[in-house]
């Protein structure tokens, strides 16, 4: 007889662990802190690639559903000197294995793919500890608990889980992001769109980068990388817009104007996102009953493929539970064992959108690197 899953976290990872436990008749139950699907806004656009994100999904069976949701074009790739010249700029031909979508079309159709009533939504977990006999006890904000059997730790990068399994936390990467949007950027805001192109964009330096990604509906989403200390950036009043920006931007003192311009024509107030990570091969020894998935277990630097190894995570644990109906800790230790290394590798620059270019070999080696792979 199956083990009643219990998945913390209604992010991708988890998600896309409960369709495949789905697919395969296993029952799962997801409970997610966020009071409903819409609760906040879901980020930009993710590029789901064909060797970890579309094997998810085709174990998930959603492969025409999510071919439904791809964004053309947006593996268009430009990388600028901060003067504006252009140093690489290849066209999406349609043949790379990195479509884009939008991350909440993407989180939706997740949703919808899964029977009423498995996500349970307003449940922020306080405290989950063990029971014995693979046993734990899950609290919750509201001070109900439940007792499982099979907990899945899918609860990004402050998990509730983690503590069960691993004394890690992450910590800060000496990166941060402040993430600004233009929209209607092709009549409203011509300079930049033009420099961005058709997909994304990437303007590196040493310590300081601008990211841009063309969206939907002509949305520039633009993320600033700083190399600068915590207190750097709590020095900054980010509940004052205008300031907050007119900060940010100058950092790129003497950039050229249609780059410098994706900061300050905003139009929205930046957002901080400082960056953390787990250390670079995060194991844990077996403990019955309980594992992780995603940023949870693998917290790394963005380099593009977070989101991808959260959703193969969870197919590879959905499958493995499915093959394993019988022994839990046999389908525990065979995803477990599968995904340390897998997730290590990952950590890595890969050609992704990464933060941190330390000199000018670095930013050849970039542009040499999307050349030579077709990224």
């Amino acid at each position: 007889m199956h083990t009643p899953v219990t998945i913390i976290g209604a992010g991708l990872g988890g998600l896309t662990l409960a369709r495949v436990l789905h697919v395969h008749g296993i029952p799962a139950t997801v409970h997610e802190a966020e009071a409903s699907p819409s609760a906040r806004a879901q980020g930009g656009m993710l590029d789901i690639h064909d060797h970890n994100g579309q094997l998810a999904l085709q174990a998930a069976g959603l492969m025409d559903e999510f071919r439904a949701i791809v964004l053309e074009g947006r593996e268009a790739i430009r990388i600028l000197d901060p003067d504006g010249t252009v140093l690489l700029d290849k066209d999406d031909d349609g043949n790379g294995g990195r479509p884009e979508a939008m991350r909440g079309e993407l989180r939706q159709m997740l949703i919808d793919s899964l029977p009423a009533g498995t996500i349970r939504w307003g449940h922020k977990v306080s405290s989950t500890r063990v029971l014995g006999e693979g046993r734990h006890e899950v609290t919750f904000a509201d001070g109900t608990t439940l007792v499982t059997g099979l907990l899945v730790g899918a609860d990004g990068a402050w998990s509730r889980v983690r503590p069960l399994l691993s004394d890690a936390t992450p910590t800060y990467t000496g990166t941060s992001f402040v993430e600004t949007c233009l929209h209607e950027a092709d009549t409203r805001h011509p300079a930049a769109a033009k420099a961005v192109g058709g997909g994304m964009m990437i303007a590196p330096s040493p310590g300081r980068d601008i990211f841009a990604h063309r969206e939907s509906g002509g949305t520039l989403h633009i993320y600033v990388a700083l190399s600068k200390p915590l207190d750097w950036f709590a020095a900054i009043d980010f509940t004052d817009a205008a300031a907050a920006t007119a900060r940010i931007a100058a950092e790129f003192e003497g950039w050229a104007p249609e780059l410098t311009g994706l900061i300050t024509d905003s139009d929205t107030a930046p957002v901080l996102r400082s960056l953390y990570a787990l250390p670079t091969g995060h194991r844990w020894d077996r403990v019955p009953g309980v594992t992780l998935l995603g940023d949870a277990a693998h917290l790394a630097t963005p380099n593009g493929e977070g989101a991808n190894l959260a959703m193969l995570d969870g197919a590879e644990l959905g499958k493995a539970l499915a093959a394993h109906p019988d022994d839990t800790e046999v389908a525990l230790a065979e995803y477990e064992q599968a995904m340390f290394p897998r997730s290590a590798e990952a950590a890595t620059f890969e050609g992704g959108e990464i933060p941190g270019i330390d000199s000018e070999a670095d930013i050849a080696d970039l542009v040499a690197l999307f050349t030579q792979k077709g990224e």
